[in-house]
């Protein structure tokens, strides 16, 4: 018999996905005031963003191997994780020194951990079938919900700093609550797995959950260091070309219309398939990578139309990843799955940051970006091995 989902549940999930992960990039929409205040030097982009992925990375550890989500009902969880991650994001501006920011930007990553993979657990119980178009409006809402801090910069004008790191704690609690009395755990829920560390090893034995998360991994290689790395790119272009666009504006609109774009795959995905989604949008991004050092001598209507299209593409895959990891794994583990699948992509996602950081700040060349095509051309190759049911 087929179970009807309610026709709230998509949305309210999108939007408390939404809410919670606005708190990744808090930090990152306020460095230059961060550097102001506590004396920082340029350095502080990798190492901010970094503490966050770091939390992240313990935090799925911790998740994964305490099977957390799938033995205890993950609305629940998703709510502690919104209000805790809400309250060590909000402590963010009470730093007084760099240890402290850090400190208050890895226990929100840490508790990110609750909020993004809980969320596509959450969303993968109700939906049997269709999984690939619910997860592509859920990523959509996470990549959102990363660009909104930025938006909020400069729709906050000259209001204080502060005022972006206590919005986004506030939005993040709205979306804990209303997802906590409005969505139950949902009927495809798979009984809760005991807590056997071994089970790791076990997924990664099947060959589509390898490929599927391989695949993921060379994907994940690029896309935080691009998101991380955009307004640094429209910083460099307002410098050698005279130009005066709005970092803020812009770093916006560029990270959150890859949420559009991964709303439209998941659509596409239902006729294409997950798989070929996934394999165009990899491709057409690693051709961003190769192209991304000539774009700084053109106008500025090509310059934008190309991050555009870059914020589209590199995305649009993510969520279709995360349909063949979850439609791989065994259903009593499927948020065992999901939870390590992206620990290992954001332990990734640190190496990548945190060399193209170092290299900027010695070359200062766009040319440092060709280092994003391995993740990519990696995926591309992961990908070619998995079998397609869809």
């Amino acid at each position: 018999m087929k179970t009807k989902v309610p026709r709230h549940i998509l949305p309210v999930i999108v939007f408390s996905q939404f809410a919670g992960t606005s708190l990744w990039f808090a930090g990152n929409a306020v460095v230059p005031d961060l550097i102001l205040e506590l004396g920082l030097n340029e350095t502080a982009i990798g190492y901010i963003t970094n503490a966050v992925q770091t939390g992240f990375i313990i935090g799925t550890l911790v998740f994964a191997l305490l099977n957390v989500a799938d033995r205890i009902s993950p609305v629940k969880v998703f709510l502690a994780c919104s209000l805790l991650g809400a309250a060590f994001n909000a402590l963010t501006i009470y730093g007084s020194g760099f240890g402290e920011l850090m400190g208050a930007r890895f226990l929100t990553g840490f508790f990110l951990a609750g909020i993004y993979p809980v969320g596509m657990k959450i969303a993968s119980d109700w939906h049997e079938k269709g999984l690939g178009k619910a997860l592509g409006y859920l990523v959509g809402a996470l990549v959102v919900g990363t660009a909104f801090p930025h938006f909020l910069k400069f729709a906050g004008g000259d209001l204080p700093w502060r005022f972006v790191l206590i919005s986004t704690s506030l939005i993040s609690i709205t979306g804990g609550l209303v997802l906590f009395f409005t969505v139950p755990d949902g009927p495809f829920k798979g009984k809760a797995g005991v807590f056997k560390p071994s089970a790791l090893f076990t997924l990664f034995r099947q060959k589509n959950f390898r490929s599927a998360a391989f695949g993921y991994f060379g994907h994940m290689w690029e896309l935080y260091t691009f998101w991380a790395f955009v307004p640094v790119m429209l910083a460099y272009y307002n410098g050698v070309s005279q130009a005066s666009l709005s970092v803020p504006l812009w770093s916006f609109l560029i990270i959150a219309i890859g949420g559009v774009a991964c709303a439209v795959g998941g659509h596409i995905s239902l006729s294409m398939g997950s798989k070929k989604v996934a394999f165009t949008s990899l491709m057409t991004s690693a051709l961003c990578c190769l192209l991304v050092p000539y774009m700084f001598q053109t106008p500025v209507w090509v310059f934008i139309a190309f991050l555009l299209l870059w914020g589209a593409v590199v995305v649009s895959d993510s969520p279709q990843f995360s349909t063949m990891v979850a439609g791989s794994a065994d259903r009593s583990y499927v948020a065992t799955g999901l939870t390590i699948v992206n620990s290992i992509g954001f332990a990734i996602t640190m190496v990548s940051i945190q060399l193209v950081s170092s290299l900027w700040i010695v070359e200062g060349s766009p040319k440092i970006f060709w280092i994003l095509c391995l993740g990519p051309l990696a995926g591309l190759f992961a990908l070619r091995k998995f079998k397609s049911s869809d």
